[in-house]
């Protein structure tokens, strides 16, 4: 039998981020059932990347690798986005990968304009996102009905969407290797503790996070305070393993609080030995103790960090984990730290509630809500009172009952986020999708400008009908589009004017998509009498133009003149006297060399005016053959 191909689009598998670890476990899980042709596409790395080559499955990355085009990209912070998240080159690598299947495992505006594309309901396309927040995104609900597999990484998003009214969106958790996580033996804890310069009776409390301003690090250093003044006796340490130098300030909070910075420590990653060190944060680049390397070691990040292996070292020093947080798609340190059998204190609100529930070993952090400026997003400030008084109840805790409910944190990662369990609904999910059976052709489907719509009462399913047989596009009535249709027909607009506009656009697209070469256009008896104006929009331009054609005419009498523009301005030139032929506008018209010709090639036209053009990249005034010009658009 033939494999299906699944394509995986997310973080790539090897970056230390929480979608990095992710599709590192799907991967890894789905090639080991050998039922998979795999394919990656990694956000945020160049197109041809030699790291993408090492891999046991074929790799490309989303970023293009043309320096000029990524600088253009790079001007607009909204197409650089994009970009990052495939944008410019997704549909070439569905192209050339022709999968069956297409998993996004992403936040949910990467695939903005996805649902689009012409591939998007021919392959078994899938989204498999992370959402933080109530009300749910926007987007998130307005992409639901165009997004048949919609799965959540949490269950208070997929309980919202239903809702608000569509059911089929599920949860599924972001998946975790829980070989990688572990409690270690007492006696290997002692041995780190002390080669960490980590006292036994130290009381550690760890945060594991990316220093971002949604990780509630504020309340924690005064949750912190708090349980430190009212109990001394705990000799507590407050170990963030973050890097210092993005999101808080945290020397400040530390310096504000007026807590005893040799109390918080932090993870220095040394990138020559590969060796971590635990201790109070100085700067960074400091010298390595381990290998005497020179300015070497940094604080943890996305770029420098342990291994799981060290990871789980870090989790083995703690004694409780505390992760507040204004609002998250899964946090996974926090199932990490489950699995190391830690008693972990977490927000109760977003993805935290399913890590509150009884059967977690969690204790549940209470929050006080605010609103997201602009988004009016509802988020937690978490209460540092619970904080403190959940940590005292931890320290408080007999032995006993402490490893009680570690065994039971972990019983409750593996059921539920265990990339055994994960990947195995996974499996199921691609397993029972439909055979794909499409040409992969790219091109633009013709829209029929020529259809006459049968007789159908309602309104609503009248517009589905001329979108679905004039413009080639399914939609229903949640559809922008589509309501802005039904609010014309109850407002100002007969059914007859709203078919003649959708047969008008039909026509317009149909011209703009025609991919006809030039040549084709040009007679065949006018050569060496041609003279070309390339003015590709908009219509004051074409208007100015056409201001200028008499005098070309009187100019140029026994040349014919060409005019190149956009199909949907050809209404402006029509029954000009002096333009011989309208033609469509295609890049090619844009350069001087190539119309008047060069060297060897003898080019198409006498003449060929490019007033939109004024650069020295792309030049308009070098004309070949000066005796030929007498006439400037540019003076």
């Amino acid at each position: 039998m033939k494999k299906k191909k699944v394509l995986i689009h997310s973080n790539h598998c090897k970056a230390f981020t929480g979608f990095g670890k992710h599709t590192k476990n799907i991967l890894l899980y789905l090639e080991k059932t050998g039922k998979y042709d795999l394919v990656e596409f990694s956000n945020g790395l160049k197109w041809g990347d030699p790291i993408l080559s090492t891999l046991p499955w074929k790799c490309q990355g989303s970023l293009p690798n043309n320096p000029s085009l990524l600088r253009k990209l790079n001007q607009d912070p909204n197409l650089a986005r994009s970009a990052g998240y495939g944008g410019q080159t997704i549909d070439k690598f569905i192209e050339e990968e022709k999968p069956d299947v297409y998993i996004g495992i992403e936040d949910i505006w990467a695939f903005s304009g996805y649902t689009d594309k012409k591939w998007w309901n021919k392959i078994n396309s899938m989204v498999w996102t992370t959402l933080d927040s109530l009300p749910i995104l926007p987007e998130a609900v307005k992409l639901a009905p165009k997004i048949k597999n919609y799965y959540s990484w949490a269950s208070f998003a997929s309980k919202e969407l239903n809702r608000l009214g569509h059911g089929h969106v599920k949860t599924l958790h972001g998946a975790l290797d829980t070989s990688k996580f572990f409690k270690l033996k007492d006696e290997e804890k002692t041995n780190i503790r002390k080669e960490q310069n980590i006292e036994p009776g130290d009381f550690v409390i760890g945060f594991v996070f990316r220093n971002q301003l949604r990780k509630s690090v504020p309340n924690l250093m005064e949750g912190f305070k708090i349980f430190c003044d009212q109990n001394p006796e705990s000799k507590a340490k407050l170990l963030l393993h973050t890097h210092w130098k993005e999101g808080w300030d945290i020397p400040r909070l530390i310096k504000e609080k007026g807590i005893d910075s040799e109390k918080i420590l932090t993870t220095y990653y040394c990138k020559n030995c590969k060796k971590y060190e635990i201790k109070p944060y100085r700067e960074e680049d400091l010298n390595c103790r381990f290998c005497g390397a020179e300015k070497s070691q940094v604080t943890t990040n996305t770029k420098a960090g342990v291994s799981e292996e060290q990871l789980n070292e870090i989790y083995n020093l703690m004694n409780v984990y505390c992760h507040p947080f204004t609002s998250g798609g899964q946090e996974i340190p926090i199932q990490e730290a489950k699995l190391a059998e830690l008693i972990t204190l977490v927000t109760n609100y977003s993805c935290g509630e399913d890590c509150c529930t009884d059967d977690s070993g969690s204790f549940p952090l209470s929050w006080t809500e605010y609103r997201e400026p602009g988004t009016q997003f509802i988020k937690a400030s978490t209460n540092p009172q619970s904080i403190a008084s959940q940590l005292k109840k931890v320290f408080k805790m007999k032995t006993s009952k402490a490893r009680e409910l570690g065994k039971k944190s972990r019983e409750f990662v593996i059921n539920n986020y265990s990339i055994e369990v994960i990947g195995k609904r996974l499996e199921s999910i691609i397993d029972e999708m439909p055979e794909v059976d499409w040409d992969f052709n790219f091109e633009t489907e013709e829209k029929n400008a020529n259809y006459t719509p049968p007789y159908i009462k309602d309104d609503s399913e009248w517009v589905v009908d001329l979108y679905k047989n004039i413009l080639k596009i399914e939609l229903d009535n949640t559809d922008d589009g589509h309501k802005h249709w039904m609010k014309r027909l109850s407002e100002d607009m007969p059914r007859d004017d709203v078919l003649k506009y959708f047969k008008q656009v039909a026509t317009q697209d149909n011209q703009k998509n025609q991919k006809i070469d030039f040549i084709e256009l040009l007679d065949k008896d006018d050569e060496g009498s041609r003279l070309l104006i390339s003015m590709p929009q908009s219509i004051g331009d074409i208007y100015l133009c056409t201001s200028l054609l008499k005098n070309i005419k009187e100019t140029y009498p026994d040349y014919n003149i060409y005019f190149a523009t956009k199909p949907e301005y050809f209404d402006i030139l029509d029954g000009n006297p002096y333009i011989h032929k309208v033609i469509p506008y295609s890049k090619g018209l844009d350069s001087l060399p190539s119309m008047e010709g060069q060297g060897n090639h003898k080019g198409f036209f006498e003449v060929a005016f490019l007033p939109f053009i004024g650069t020295q990249r792309m030049l308009n005034y070098m004309h070949n053959g000066k005796d030929k010009i007498q006439f400037n658009l540019c003076t």
